[in-house]
């Protein structure tokens, strides 16, 4: 009988016990939810389109962290910059310091003395995330890799990442080197902005082997460009200390994506998350065409009367990305260029703004379908005159 009611008594405290870690367990994940169900595992992520800016999910987006090589993002970005505005050229040759040889981590295995191609050394971060490729374009761009981390805090600073301090160019573990997902998606959205880049974060493996006995071989830490449709970078990162982290963007029906993960607790729950984030992007967003290329944007009337007058023409598709099943207020602005007096056909008049919800979203040239000039002054006394003269008729 005794022994009967002890058993009755452990298995009411078990059902309790169990009733309790149930109920821990499901505040917990409701913790983890927002109103959207979405349930991710890391510290701190953020979902945005980049094209707007429009964030789709954070979560403690404003909490500082080690970013570990999700760093080198600030580091392409400046070297992009760089290229883009011909202060350096991709073909310019870099030699590799000692100080860049001996950096510890993961490693594009240059040599002490090696000259290779600014693209060379670009590729060796983005697919290798390699820590000396990283110090090289540090040093080369800025002079010196001190140098080149003020460059980053400066840039930093003015892209309005007010979370954020480097210490290296590199992302190792470092005291005072730290960001946020909310700061990496302001770095990563305007590293998009020079979309050459996709051409080296994009891929999956690389040999490089000029003047070379033994050939590098390069293999993209970021498994979602091989398996995730669409993803073409940007760059992942892992210390002890930052854990997981990531920056992902891929693109599907011209609809882009931007997933930021920082301190997963795997590199499987990194790339789920991730992956996640990104098609839950894809299922709510759409692009639409607004302008088509070379159709009349707007009718310009150069005089009084109207019988003067030309059509401006789209130099180049207008493609937007819009939330779908939202009514979205789209309106177009000519802004002509000042001081023209003649318009000649096919040559650049102006700009056509496009605005969402009162939001500028983008800009595009336009130009003239014709040759015509603008009305001078006795032609506007004229024109003056015969108004008058009808009125009083």
């Amino acid at each position: 009988m005794k022994r009967n009611f002890k058993n009755v008594l452990c298995l009411i405290l078990s059902l309790i016990l169990s009733t309790q870690l149930f109920g821990i367990s499901a505040k917990a994940e409701v913790e983890n939810k927002n109103d959207k169900g979405i349930v991710v595992d890391a510290k701190s992520a953020l979902l945005m389109e980049p094209t707007s800016g429009k964030i789709i999910y954070e979560k403690n987006s404003h909490e500082k962290f080690a970013p570990a090589s999700v760093t080198k993002i600030m580091t392409m970005l400046l070297a992009m910059e760089a290229v883009d505005s011909g202060k350096i050229k991709l073909q310019d040759k870099i030699t590799v310091s000692e100080n860049s040889k001996k950096m510890g981590g993961s490693s594009m295995i240059l040599d002490t003395g090696e000259v290779r191609t600014v693209e060379e050394i670009l590729k060796g971060i983005a697919i290798a995330s390699g820590n000396d490729a990283a110090v090289a374009m540090a040093e080369y761009v800025g002079g010196s890799e001190s140098a080149f981390v003020n460059m980053m805090n400066t840039k930093a600073i003015s892209l309005g990442m007010k979370d954020t301090s480097f210490k290296n160019c590199t992302g190792l573990s470092a005291e005072g080197h730290y960001t946020t997902a909310y700061d990496i998606s302001v770095m990563s959205r305007e590293l998009l902005k020079h979309p050459k880049i996709l051409k080296y974060s994009g891929t999956y493996m690389e040999t490089i082997s000029e003047g070379r006995k033994a050939p590098i071989g390069l293999v993209n830490h970021n498994k979602l460009v091989r398996f995730f449709d669409g993803c073409d970078g940007l760059k992942t990162g892992f210390t002890n200390e930052a854990m997981y982290c990531m920056s992902a963007t891929a693109q599907r029906s011209n609809v882009r994506m931007l997933a930021i993960i920082m301190g997963a607790p795997t590199y499987t729950k990194r790339n789920s998350d991730a992956s996640m984030l990104m098609n839950y992007g894809f299922s709510k967003f759409e692009t639409k065409k607004v302008i088509v290329k070379d159709n009349d944007v707007e009718k310009i009337i150069l005089n009084k009367q109207g019988d003067k007058f030309l059509m401006a023409k789209a130099q180049n598709d207008f493609i937007i990305t819009l939330e779908r099943g939202q009514k979205n207020e789209i309106t177009k602005k000519v802004v002509l260029k000042e001081g023209l007096q003649e318009y000649k056909k096919g040559i650049v008049m102006g700009i056509c703004e496009i605005y969402v919800d009162k939001k500028m979203c983008g800009k595009i040239n336009i130009y003239s379908d014709r040759d015509i000039k603008k009305s001078r002054v006795w032609d506007n006394l004229k024109n003056n005159f015969i108004e008058l003269f009808d009125k009083a008729i």
